[in-house]
């Protein structure tokens, strides 16, 4: 487990110094933020439990979020599994004193993808539980998120 960690701290840690330049239209260090387009588009499945009575959360609704909730972590799962393993690999391969280059970034993009699998798997979720739910429904969650926050 610990070569795991290892490997993605690395990747992680590669990303960092790139991100913290920013890109175009988005801001470095020390500038202001740009809103996130996600922040206040989305219902996490904790804060629509949370609320279930006081949204007036129907029957039916409510088992389609049970039914999407537990694809979602068995999915998630097999993601996991499938991302531990990818980065097991790529601490392999990082070990040595001189290492295959392209053999490093070609087990870099597999860690990548692997991850691109879980967020995938997240963000399905997140729309799903969306549009379960009514406009009315939303309205009152983002009501209730911001007077939380």
């Amino acid at each position: 487990m610990r070569p795991t960690f290892a490997a993605l701290t690395l990747v992680l840690g590669l990303a960092a110094p790139l991100a913290a330049q920013g890109t175009p239209g988005q801001p470095g260090p020390g500038q202001t933020p740009h809103p996130d387009p996600f922040g206040g588009a989305f219902f996490p499945p904790e804060l629509v439990m949370r609320y279930q009575t006081v949204i007036d959360l129907q029957d039916a609704q409510r088992a389609t979020l049970q039914q999407a909730i537990q694809q979602a972590q068995s999915a998630a799962l097999s993601s996991q599994f499938k991302l531990g393993a990818e980065g097991e690999k790529l601490a392999k391969l990082i070990q040595g004193n001189v290492l295959d280059e392209t053999a490093v970034l070609e087990q870099v993009d597999h860690v990548l993808a692997a991850e691109r699998e879980v967020k995938r798997a997240q963000i399905g979720l997140l729309v799903r539980i969306k549009n379960t739910l009514t406009p009315a429904q939303q309205a009152k969650l983002r009501e209730l998120r911001g007077a939380t926050q």
